[in-house]
């Protein structure tokens, strides 16, 4: 049986609490659920402030709003397709009546190509939740992940997987950080890498 996805999803805390982000029909679009964020926005603190943040495959932009909400310095959304694309952007800019006091970019671009040509340890926070069927898509975005964080000053590398995925695949991508957060809900699995200079 199909579940239908849901058709709104809420921001949980910061200047845009409450507030609503339409999701649309889409293949693989997946929006993090509202528990699993929660979750994942107390372990890295309600307040972002000074983050640079990377939402990778942005789908209804839950994960790179609820950052820039809490406060980050700059939220890079990246979605590659047109639709999903359409409605980050009416989504925010629809939020955009309550301003945040740092940046936020949309682009529709493929997440691998623009991680390749970002610098080292240029980022501080990564949110990596491509559609599940895209396991090799999962993988090298996370090889790459860990080159260009950097978690000194908080934040670190999020991934969410299937729950059919041994986690310790995850962390073989990553051999000089560990998953200092674990969760498991359904069919979601989700760390949060830690590289030990934060």
């Amino acid at each position: 049986m199909k579940t239908e996805p849901p058709k709104k999803v809420r921001i949980i805390g910061g200047t845009w609490r409450s507030r609503l982000l339409t999701v649309i029909d889409l293949h693989g679009l997946r929006p993090t659920t509202d528990r699993i964020r929660e979750t994942l926005f107390n372990w890295l603190g309600q307040d972002l402030s000074g983050l640079r943040c990377l939402d990778l495959f942005a789908g209804t932009g839950a994960l790179g709003f609820e950052a820039a909400s809490r406060g980050a310095s700059l939220v890079v959304l990246l979605e590659k397709d047109k639709k999903a694309h359409a409605n980050l952007k009416a989504n925010f800019s629809l939020l955009q009546s309550s301003p945040v006091s740092g940046s936020v970019e949309i682009l529709q671009r493929d997440s691998l190509e623009f991680l390749r040509q970002q610098a080292d340890q240029s980022s501080n926070l990564i949110f990596i939740d491509p559609p599940f069927q895209e396991a090799a898509l999962l993988d090298r975005a996370v090889r790459e992940a860990g080159r260009i964080c950097d978690d000194s000053g908080g934040g670190g590398i999020y991934v969410e997987f299937p729950s059919n995925r041994p986690s310790e695949d995850i962390e073989s991508l990553l051999p000089d950080w560990h998953c200092g957060k674990y969760l498991e809900a359904g069919q979601v699995k989700a760390c949060l890498f830690r590289s030990g200079r934060g």
